[in-house]
């Protein structure tokens, strides 16, 4: 379902690959993704730490967007981005899908929910990217 091996080669030796995000489906109506809850997602605590679900997020948001732009000719940078934490998750899997708010000449803005194996909402997030010329 990816649109290239662009996308899985452009991952490796990134944060993406650091924790362990896949992308399951991508579409232009939707972007999913999985990514542990382990070691290098939790906080000292034991819980998925905020900063790697916000990671993941901004990771579906820009994905989303650049697979909806000329990628010969334009890149997609986050812009402004907001999460609400709303339940904590020690171990297991977490799946988050983004979509579509606003598909702009300039910005887009996304929706992602985060949820885990029982599909609880585990964060969701609001991510503006932004569309610039290389």
């Amino acid at each position: 379902m990816l649109k290239s091996n662009y996308l899985k080669n452009a991952t490796e030796g990134t944060m993406i690959q650091a924790l362990g995000i896949v992308i399951k489906e991508l579409t232009p109506e939707r972007v999913i993704a999985t990514m542990p809850v382990n070691e290098v997602t939790r906080q000292p605590t034991g819980l998925l730490h905020g900063g790697a679900s916000v990671a993941l997020a901004e990771t579906l948001a820009s994905i989303g967007t650049w697979n909806l732009i000329d990628q010969e000719k334009q890149a997609a940078v986050g812009l402004e981005i907001n999460a609400n934490h709303l339940r904590g998750k020690k171990e297991g899997m977490v799946t988050a899908e983004a979509t579509p708010l606003h598909k702009g000449r300039t910005t887009m803005v996304w929706d992602i929910k985060i949820r885990d194996e029982s599909n609880q909402l585990i964060c969701i997030s609001r991510c503006t990217i932004a569309i610039i010329n290389q």
